[in-house]
């Protein structure tokens, strides 16, 4: 009976030295996938218009929504953003866009609500919008890191318009994801989302 057990002890014991090794030996590789699940990348396509969601701090997402349009997959850009002290974030993402080199006429403003402080109300808003202009499909521009819960929310917010999403890389923020836990800022972005990804799943 002693012995039964002791054999026990040391099979768990080798199945936990294992999995221990392997988790220490494929950590990258597992980290790396658990950043990948944050990002849908549907790949650019021929749509109505172009949104670049809100949240912008680095130009980042309204150059690539200007890249997409100067491209010819949609005619025009709507940047949408909530109100600062002085006017609203969309109309200074637009400004900097031009200071690289794109053209005001390519972009539409749409200025946010002040209660409009989530993704969901944002896209909510938007999808308004859109369907009062008669635009039935979009590339959805957002940062890499939030381009899958993006777009679970716009397809149940807007079911009716279609969305293919394009992220676009944000190294300011440093999130990547092969090296996104080398970083504090890589660290906090991934913990973050996860939890309002989780959250959106729950329907919290």
């Amino acid at each position: 009976m002693k012995s039964f057990k002791l054999r026990g002890c040391l099979f768990a014991f080798l199945v936990l030295l294992v999995l221990s090794l392997g988790v220490y030996i494929f950590s990258g590789q597992l980290l790396a996938a658990a950043g990948n699940l944050l990002i849908e990348n549907d790949g650019a396509r021929k749509a109505d218009a172009i949104v670049v969601l809100g949240g912008d701090e680095y130009g980042d997402r309204t150059l690539k929504g200007a890249e997409l349009a100067k491209e010819g997959y949609a005619p025009f850009v709507i940047v949408s953003g909530p109100p600062r002290l002085i006017g609203y974030s969309s109309g200074e993402e637009i400004q900097f866009a031009e200071i690289h080199g794109y053209s005001a006429s390519l972009f539409r403003e749409v200025d946010l609500p002040a209660e409009a402080e989530s993704t969901r109300t944002e896209e909510d808003f938007l999808g308004k919008y859109l369907a009062a202009h008669g635009i039935k499909s979009i590339l959805l521009v957002t940062s890499n890191f939030h381009s899958r819960r993006a777009a679970k929310l716009w397809r149940h917010e807007n079911p009716a318009i279609a969305v293919a999403v394009v992220p676009s890389v944000d190294p300011q923020r440093y999130f990547t994801p092969q090296t996104w836990w080398k970083t504090r800022p890589g660290q906090k972005i991934f913990l973050f989302e996860w939890l309002k990804t989780i959250s959106v799943v729950l329907g919290v």
